[in-house]
């Protein structure tokens, strides 16, 4: 049962992250598309810690170590 609301929790995310894309990219949108949040969560520091990318890391560890690790 646990496993089937996961699965469904993670579905239910790509579709929003899919819609959110697909309303991103049409004509005189305001939502920035992934890609630039991307840019911008990259060059975000403070002092001259990289806190951005620090942060992108740890989500693809945690993504590679749910997911990926067998």
């Amino acid at each position: 049962m646990m496993r089937a609301l996961a699965i469904g929790g993670f579905l239910a995310a790509v579709l929003l992250f899919t819609a959110v894309e697909w309303a991103s990219r049409r004509e005189g949108s305001r939502i920035p598309p992934l890609g630039d949040v991307c840019a911008f969560v990259m060059r975000y520091e403070v002092g001259p810690v990289p806190v951005g990318r620090i942060g992108l890391f740890g989500f693809w560890w945690w993504l590679g170590w749910h997911f990926l690790a067998r």
